[in-house]
């Protein structure tokens, strides 16, 4: 697990702090009728007018991966992560919308922060709104066990332990991860209890991007013939939320707090 250097956890909190207000800003334009394409250009025109350099474009998991064309992973109702910003995808009403955003900041040489969240489209019923609801707040019992001296582990255990009694699925597949001088860090930081992780213990300068992918139904997934796009296999809808997380001597600092969440 690397741990960054108080100047490197400096520059990942100011970036952080642009990318919360980012991403709050560009939700505000996720309205039924309006495409993902049209956000996606707004998250990039913003994160470059910031200085900062869009994380995900052109991102690849391998060398033989198409490159992922859009700013922003634009994820809509069964579509869990990566999904690709198009024109063709138009918002509707009753629509839940995830929004998956990094930046490395500042652009030349500078540090990645990584933040999500899934947001009603018009109106929900209220059953997925309580599935929003309980995702959002398994990121924030996460974020809560990262403090000095506990483990990986403690984080996905927790998480689990919260979002199980819902009968909800914890997408097992994907996970969270560490994050700064790559978009991808060691260590896996999954949603749920992994005793090999007990041996990942938290010390102040490591951060870590903690993502609870929560389904309404089953948590198996497939990814769609872009080669990105990856959704629930039984077509359930699916919450996503995350942020990037220093650990300090002090407790958690949330670098991607969103100005609402303040």
């Amino acid at each position: 697990m690397y741990v960054k250097k108080p100047a490197e956890v400096d520059e990942i909190i100011e970036g952080g702090k642009i990318m919360g207000e980012i991403l709050e800003e560009i939700s505000m334009l996720a309205k039924p009728g309006v495409s993902a394409w049209e956000i996606d250009k707004e998250a990039e025109r913003m994160i470059r007018k910031a200085g900062g350099a869009p994380a995900f474009k052109g991102y690849k998991s391998r060398p033989s991966d198409p490159p992922f064309p859009s700013t922003i992973c634009a994820s809509i109702n069964e579509e869990i992560v990566h999904g690709i910003a198009t024109k063709e995808k138009i918002l509707k009403d009753g629509d839940i919308f995830s929004i998956d955003i990094g930046m490395k900041y500042p652009a030349d040489g500078g540090y990645f922060t990584d933040t999500a969240l899934t947001l009603s489209v018009g109106g929900i019923p209220k059953d997925i709104q309580k599935l929003l609801d309980v995702t959002k707040k398994s990121l924030e019992i996460g974020i809560k066990q990262c403090v000095v001296g506990n483990t990986v582990a403690d984080i996905g255990k927790a998480i689990e332990d919260y979002i199980k009694p819902y009968g909800y699925g914890i997408v097992r597949d994907l996970v969270g991860h560490g994050v700064g001088h790559a978009v991808h860090e060691e260590p896996r930081v999954p949603n749920f209890y992994d005793r090999s992780l007990e041996k990942w213990k938290l010390e102040p300068g490591v951060v870590i991007a903690i993502e609870p992918m929560i389904t309404i139904g089953d948590y198996n997934i497939e990814t769609a013939e872009d080669g990105w796009s990856i959704s629930t296999i039984d077509k359930s809808l699916s919450a996503h939320f995350e942020h990037t997380i220093v650990i300090t001597n002090g407790g958690p600092v949330v670098a991607t707090r969103r100005p609402s969440e303040l």
